[in-house]
């Protein structure tokens, strides 16, 4: 059931990053939640094999160049999926950024009502 809940907010929080950033669009909460899910794949099997490829300059960078993995695995995302629109490389890392502070504040409100 949190899983489901989770899921939910992180298509909440992928509009809510549609509607801040006009570059990022999103068609319907249908495609948000098809969205959500992609994201949370993708980051859950590319993303650790991609900081692993780049590690080297991950630590040169101070760790600066996971923010370009996040913004790829985003713009990989709005790429894969229909209704789902990604603007850019820069609009991309920024999204990623926004959609993360929104997720992990819906997530921590739903933790936090819990208790």
């Amino acid at each position: 059931m949190r899983l489901i809940l989770l899921w939910i907010l992180n298509a909440v929080a992928l509009l809510a990053v549609a509607y801040l950033l006009p570059s990022i669009r999103v068609a319907s909460f249908g495609t948000a939640l098809l969205a959500a899910l992609l994201l949370g794949l993708v980051n859950s099997v590319v993303r650790p094999l991609l900081l692993l490829l780049t590690l080297p300059v991950t630590l040169l960078t101070l760790g600066l160049f996971i923010l370009v993995v996040n913004g790829l695995m985003f713009w990989l995302a709005g790429s894969l999926i229909e209704g789902f629109t990604v603007g850019g490389f820069w609009p991309a890392v920024f999204g990623s950024l926004l959609y993360s502070v929104v997720s992990w504040a819906l997530a921590s409100l739903l933790v936090s009502g819990r208790r």
